[in-house]
């Protein structure tokens, strides 16, 4: 079990963003060993051994694993053991693996955690059946939690699981719709519905479910995470968006601007839209309604140019630390009847610090 959950750290001093750097490090590294002692690692068939290499692909490279981290949190929060809540916080990351060799398939992305995706280095059949193998084992690591967690605990994870996945893949859908429609006319409203569904859910709002439901925690306080996560889990979406457009590619672990080359509907395309002139607007859907093949180096400069002219990026900044200290105010004051522990102390910090990084 992560180190973290014996060592006693004053709370100012886990505030330094070195400290909670640090405190990540050692989620990722035992969420890593225990994901990697899970998935299956040999066969005698060369074609099933490929397959299995594919599988411990995406859990090999770098990443926050801020779910699992928020899971572990929220269940020592509420005072819970959080070695009761590592297998679920574990399936947390398993399904992120799925989920992103998906999208990077649907997305046609080119990187994806400073390396090629899975679809590039394979295909996409291959890489496609790989998500679909990493998804089944998502759901053989869940049936642990029936030993960990007792049968009815471990129905309601999941049933979390089944509604977070449910969430998931309709608000992928609705992004991919207005990709395959050509649509422009988007406002935040829509925006924010379409995050709260691809992101919100999967990012803050069931791992902090999931880690207060496995601490035994009060139905009442499991709920409030659906509004406190639905703040955190769309800034950090835009975050991500914004990284993706000023970002430092070698941090990143993505391409730069891969959201204007992939036609992605981000907050700060919508403040363009609605800040910026008719003929510029006309030429901004002309650039981002080009196949991502026909996007010229000079085409994603004119959009940025545009971004920056319009302030649309620093808009979008403001709105994700508006969203996040909404998200901290909420935090603090219906959680106030849960007595300080180190654990409830570092979720703030924690949380600010994923919407403010710059990785």
């Amino acid at each position: 079990m992560p180190k973290f959950i014996q060592r006693k750290v004053q709370s100012k001093v886990m505030a330094d963003a070195n400290v909670l750097k640090e405190f990540l490090g050692e989620v990722k590294t035992e969420i890593d060993a225990y994901i990697l002692d899970f998935l299956p690692s040999e066969h005698a068939r060369d074609e099933v051994q490929c397959l299995y290499e594919m599988m411990r692909d995406y859990p090999q490279r770098s990443g926050k694993r801020l779910r699992p981290a928020l899971c572990l949190l929220i269940c020592e929060a509420f005072g819970g053991d959080p070695k009761v809540a590592f297998n679920t916080a574990a399936a947390l990351e398993v399904l992120q693996n799925w989920l992103l060799i998906h999208d990077d398939i649907e997305d046609g992305s080119d990187l994806r955690r400073g390396e090629p995706c899975l679809n590039q280095k394979y295909g996409i059949p291959l890489a496609l059946n790989a998500g679909d193998a990493l998804h089944c084992r998502m759901w053989e690591m869940l049936h642990r939690n029936a030993e960990i967690l007792g049968h009815e605990v471990a129905f309601q994870v999941l049933a979390e699981f089944t509604c977070l996945s449910n969430q998931v893949v309709e608000g992928q859908h609705i992004e991919l719709s207005w990709v395959d429609n050509n649509r422009w006319n988007l406002t935040e409203d829509d925006y924010w519905t379409m995050c709260v569904q691809k992101t919100a859910w999967y990012t803050s709002i069931a791992p902090c479910r999931l880690g207060a439901i496995t601490a035994g925690a009060a139905k009442t306080d499991v709920d409030h995470f659906i509004e406190i996560g639905k703040n955190l889990g769309v800034a950090f979406q835009i975050q991500d968006d914004v990284l993706n457009l000023i970002g430092e590619e070698s941090q990143y672990g993505k391409e730069i601007a891969g959201d204007i080359s992939e036609g992605k509907r981000t907050l700060v395309l919508i403040h363009l839209f609605n800040s910026c002139a008719h003929d510029e607007a006309d030429r901004v859907v002309e650039i981002m309604a080009k196949n991502r093949s026909r996007k010229s180096l000079a085409d994603i400069n004119e959009v940025l140019s545009l971004m920056d002219k319009y302030q649309s990026i620093a808009y979008a900044q403001k709105r994700a630390k508006a969203l996040v200290e909404e998200a901290c105010a909420q935090f603090a004051q219906r959680f106030a009847h849960i007595p300080d522990n180190r654990a409830k102390n570092l979720f703030i910090p924690l949380v600010k610090f994923a919407v403010e990084r710059d990785y």
